[in-house]
């Protein structure tokens, strides 16, 4: 369990421990802010396309196999990451890094294996709940290594774990998928019974928008923190990171209560918290209060709201067709990210220094409850068409 909180935890780790430094890579290699930020928006893209890959040939070739192959990507990536003077070489180096994902949507197919929709649910959130530490403590820990030594050091800090993650896992995780397809081809033809249920969509579209409303934030946290609030970047990491203080104790009470209360009841409680964060934040900007604690104190709730949903949603994605869960939690994975992708370049081009606070709220606010509409759509179809027993 340690091995996989670990792996899930890096994952989301590669993605935003470097975010207070983009001014920084920008500045150095000469280019825009926007430029910069396609190490943020095409990662995701690359991800996206990799969990479709990753997910069936894990149920084909084992989980362990393709982990490890991630992981060696990963960690030669960091290096070239590292030692990159040109934008170009840098960006394609940071797309590589991508292979990491398989860290995340690996780990929760890893569990799925091994237990019934709701403990893993329960497993899944406690797992959420451990791993939240990363990516709160990750931009706080970037913005600190970019003021004493610069954004280079972050990656030093990638190669290290990296490699040290890879050997971790290949001596201690062991292969949980007992029943792998005979054949890719075989793998592929089981895709339709997936792509024809309408649960395996409600589930994969909440965790989609869920999501996506930690993607607006993060984009947008640095521009609003540095321009509105003036922050330092250790500062920025700070805000950036705080949406996961309420995502880790959202967490912990998905484990403690996931196992006993149905995976849909547990997943629109959460898009219920989660979309009160957006409107007390637009609540208190209305009222002329303009401050980072209650503007970035309201994002908490969405990171609680997230909490509670999203183990409940990947458990229920992954218990739809079971022999299918390394497939479905790479498709829906990549649903997530690649939505993530575009939204992230999307509040990327809409956000502005005069506008920026209150846009922010706005899209976080619309993606919350677009997530909770999929929800009541997994809640009409178990009513319309109740699982057996």
């Amino acid at each position: 369990m340690t091995t996989l909180i670990l792996l899930t935890a890096f994952s989301v780790l590669s993605l935003n421990m470097f975010l207070p430094s983009l001014a920084h890579i920008a500045a150095d290699f000469q280019v825009d802010y926007a430029m910069a930020n396609l190490s943020i928006a095409g990662y995701l893209a690359v991800t996206a396309v990799l969990q479709v890959i990753m997910g069936p040939l894990s149920d084909r070739f084992g989980r362990r196999p393709v982990m490890l192959s991630g992981l060696g990507i990963f960690s030669f990536a960091s290096i070239g990451c590292l030692l990159a003077t040109d934008i170009w070489v840098f960006l394609g180096f940071r797309l590589l890094q991508g292979a990491l994902i398989s860290g995340m949507a690996l780990s929760r197919s890893a569990v799925r294996d091994q237990h019934s929709p709701q403990k893993a649910a329960s497993l899944l959130g406690y797992i959420s709940m451990a791993m939240a530490i990363a990516p709160m403590t990750g931009p706080l820990l970037g913005g600190i290594l970019d003021q004493l030594y610069g954004w280079r050091a972050t990656f030093v800090f990638f190669v290290v774990c990296g490699f040290l993650l890879w050997w971790l896992t290949w001596a201690d995780m062991g292969e949980t998928n007992r029943n792998r397809s005979s054949t890719i081809r075989d793998q592929f033809q089981t895709y339709p019974e997936l792509l024809r249920s309408r649960r395996f969509w409600g589930y994969a579209f909440c965790l989609t928008f869920s999501l996506g409303a930690f993607y607006i934030y993060i984009t947008g946290a640095a521009l609003v923190g540095g321009t509105i609030f003036d922050l330092t970047t250790t500062e920025i990491g700070a805000s950036v990171g705080i949406i996961t203080l309420g995502f880790a104790v959202g967490s912990f009470l998905s484990g403690r209560f996931a196992n006993r209360v149905p995976l849909v009841k547990m997943v629109i409680a959460g898009r219920l918290v989660a979309a009160c964060g957006p409107a007390l934040g637009l609540a208190f900007l209305s009222f002329g209060l303009v401050h980072p604690i209650s503007y970035f104190g309201a994002i908490t709730l969405v990171g609680l709201g997230n909490g509670l949903t999203i183990p409940s949603a990947n458990s229920g994605v992954m218990s739809v067709r079971p022999q299918l869960s390394g497939s479905a939690a790479g498709l829906s994975g990549a649903m997530a990210v690649a939505s993530g992708a575009i939204l992230t370049s999307f509040t990327g081009a809409v956000l502005s220094p005069e506008t920026g606070a209150v846009v922010l709220m706005l899209l976080i606010l619309a993606s919350v409850l677009l997530s909770l509409l999929a929800g009541l759509y997994v809640r009409w179809v178990d009513i319309r068409d109740p699982l057996p027993e």
